[in-house]
């Protein structure tokens, strides 16, 4: 597709998925054994995308250093750093200056999904579109804004929330524009595709596509999310050529250990210099590098930093838990609760849902 380039908007602070965002965009948030963006790079080479625009602002440097040109890729990598915040819109209107190809494949740079990009791009080119959305049927609309189409495809509404939702069809978060229409967006303030840019298109009447599949798609802003992705990337229920080995019920990296009668699967994702003690129990949770999970300990549905420690049969369910924190042996943790970097909590303890 050489008259196709993309742009990946990177640039949110991630606040819900604090406190792992403290060092790390949530889209370099080791997922599956790789950084989250990783998975979409691959998805866009693999589409036949070589030329891809990063829009960033947050800790913007952390993907340069990794990423860097994008040749070990097989992409070619532009960074834009985004000053101050843009919004959705002005977010892509900031690296239009970048941009050469007659069509422009946007994605939200923190949803996970297994839809066909060519089979988008093709929508656009076929119905002509002046800009084409990738729309999801979810099971259940009501948490969403809900965007309906006609007969002939084309996008009739931009929804709010409801109780009643019309349609199940949902903005999924990747887009195409013709590279005109970008230029209408204005230039060096805040503008939201979804509440601006959408909707004036449509009283206009410009040509607004749908691409409507029952995909694979996650939105990974939620720790929730982010555990349950990762986990469907592991098992190979989501699709990545960016996975560092076979998918499976676990995906143990480089230099970890675990004892040979721990339980470990649901997709698990055990990270580099690991160690996970005897009769340990860890289900479809993410170990960052380093961690450690001790004897008779159970981990579930969690994300433990890294060079996080959970201590000897303690308990810790739907929990995060910051970089290099210790949970004390016998603690119960669970409900959400999310233990910030470098804290200690002592054995025996007993907690079900306030940040410490």
């Amino acid at each position: 597709m050489d008259d196709v380039e993309a742009v990946v908007l990177v640039g949110g602070k991630g606040t819900r998925l604090r406190p792992l965002t403290l060092s790390a965009p949530k889209p370099m948030l080791p997922t599956a054994g790789v950084p989250f963006l990783a998975h979409l790079l691959s998805r866009i080479r693999a589409a036949g995308i070589r030329r891809v625009v990063l829009g960033t602002s947050y800790l913007a440097e952390t993907f340069a250093d990794h990423f860097g040109d994008g040749e070990s890729l097989g992409l070619d990598l532009t960074y834009v750093v985004e000053d101050t915040p843009l919004g959705t819109g002005g977010g892509i209107r900031n690296v239009a200056k970048h941009l050469t190809a007659e069509h422009v494949m946007i994605f939200n740079g923190d949803v996970l999904c297994g839809t066909d990009l060519r089979a988008v791009v093709n929508t656009h080119r076929t119905t002509d579109a002046d800009v084409t959305l990738h729309l999801v049927r979810v099971q259940d609309p009501r948490a969403y804004g809900c965007v309906p189409t006609d007969d002939d495809g084309r996008v009739t509404a931009f929804l709010e929330k409801t109780e009643d939702p019309p349609t199940d069809q949902i903005n999924a978060g990747c887009y195409v524009f013709r590279r005109s229409v970008i230029d209408l967006i204005p230039e060096g303030r805040p503008v939201s595709v979804e509440r601006d840019t959408f909707p004036g298109l449509l009283e206009a009447g410009s040509r607004v596509s749908g691409h409507v599949d029952n995909a694979y798609w996650r939105d990974m802003g939620t720790p929730g999310d982010l555990v349950h992705g990762s986990s469907d990337l592991v098992r190979g229920v989501a699709p990545s050529a960016a996975l560092p080995g076979p998918t499976g019920e676990l995906l143990v990296l480089e230099g970890a250990e675990i004892s040979p009668d721990a339980f470990v699967f649901g997709g698990t994702t055990v990270g580099r210099g690991v160690r996970i003690g005897a009769g340990a129990r860890v289900e479809g949770s993410m170990l960052f590098d380093g961690a450690v999970v001790e004897p008779g300990a159970i981990v579930e549905t969690s994300v433990v930093g890294a060079g996080a420690t959970v201590g000897e049969s303690a308990k810790v369910r739907d929990t995060v838990i910051g970089d290099r924190a210790v949970i004390g042996a016998h603690c119960e943790l669970k409900g959400g609760m999310r233990v910030w970097p470098d804290i200690s909590l002592p054995p025996h303890g007993v907690r079900f849902s306030p940040d410490v």
